[in-house]
């Protein structure tokens, strides 16, 4: 349900995927990577099946480096989860390098504050 809402709501800027787990969204994002048409913004949940988001983090940072995208061209990555625990905050900053952390419940208003903020869209 979270995943569709957010999904309806960034489709009006361009187009978006929405992967089940963390094994599918490292399958897309290096598809995208490939084709050379990178993501410009990746919302990742903390806990996903099969793979969870910290682990899917620090898979595309590593996916990023491989294929020689530049730091000020990484995907700016947006961890969204219920966990507003400070080691969940840590770990996604200093080991993923996750671009910024949303927590649930998220509001129109603070998703685009956040694309407004990585100027992924217009004031």
């Amino acid at each position: 349900m979270f995943c569709r809402l957010m999904c309806d709501i960034l489709s009006s800027f361009g187009p978006c995927d929405m992967a089940v787990n963390g094994m599918d969204a490292l399958g897309l994002v290096e598809k995208a990577l490939v084709e050379q048409a990178p993501y410009q913004l990746i919302l990742l949940d903390i806990m996903m099946p099969k793979m969870d988001g910290q682990v899917a983090l620090q898979a595309i940072r590593a996916m990023e480096q491989k294929y020689g995208v530049p730091g000020a061209e990484e995907v700016v990555i947006l961890m969204v989860t219920a966990l507003d625990s400070p080691f969940a905050v840590t770990e996604a900053f200093f080991k993923g390098y996750c671009t910024d952390y949303l927590v649930k419940p998220i509001t129109r208003q603070d998703l685009f504050d956040k694309l407004r903020e990585y100027k992924l869209i217009q004031a």
